[in-house]
């Protein structure tokens, strides 16, 4: 049976006009969005199936637009989720830059975990600050396998200089969703912040980002 033929009270998009966008599930949600689903499966399967292929909606957000693949997507529901997920992640990106000024990890935790967390891959990323710790920009700089990245000090330098920070916030991600701080991940980030000292860039935190909340190398006494 196609969704046309539900109780007009179940079928998502009169759902969500009738009480709200609160009142549906992610799968649901999803339906919307696809607008309608492909030979054999509905939208609100094809939701679904989009929710188990990536992990879950937080995984879902952190994809990469080539990572929406299988499930029977055309090129149209392909872009109108990439665009959906885009905007999204530049949400998330907008009320972090638009904060008086970051004081705590969990002020960037929510935004660097939405961009790392479900990456199969590892990735080093960095939050460039000015004085009044407000963020200038975000980046990736490095980009490694599940066995790690390698950083490269004279690059995060350069970068810091390219971006004229004043204050910098590590990240990155565990693969394995484990977001303990290695003995190379202590030894990478004093590393950086004996470098960074020499050109006045204070490093305020590095944060560890696994499957569950990121883990503060400051917060633990790790810098």
């Amino acid at each position: 049976m196609s969704i046309r033929q539900w109780p007009e009270s179940e079928r998502p998009r009169e759902k969500l006009l009738a009480r709200g966008s609160a009142h549906l599930s992610d799968a649901e949600l999803l339906a919307v969005l696809l607008g309608s689903g492909v030979r054999g499966k509905d939208a609100i399967t094809l939701g679904r199936e989009l929710l188990m292929q990536a992990g879950g909606l937080n995984a879902l957000l952190a994809s990469q637009d080539g990572d929406i693949r299988a499930v029977g997507l055309g090129p149209a529901k392909r872009a109108r989720l990439a665009a959906a997920l885009e905007l999204a992640r530049r949400s998330l990106a907008e009320q972090l830059v638009e904060q008086p000024s970051l004081r705590n990890p969990h002020d960037s935790g929510d935004y660097l975990s939405a961009r790392l967390r479900h990456l199969p891959y590892e990735v080093f990323a960095c939050l460039y600050l000015d004085n009044r710790h407000r963020v200038l920009a975000f980046e990736e700089l490095f980009r490694g396998t599940v066995d790690g990245a390698s950083v490269h000090p004279r690059e995060v330098v350069r970068a810091c200089l390219k971006h004229n920070a004043a204050a910098v916030i590590f990240a990155h991600n565990h693969p394995s969703g484990v977001a303990e701080p290695s003995s190379a991940d202590q030894a990478i980030t004093r590393e950086l912040g004996q470098a960074l000292r020499l050109i006045g860039v204070r490093v305020l935190d590095h944060l560890v980002i696994g499957h569950a909340s990121p883990v503060s190398m400051a917060a633990r006494g790790l810098l």
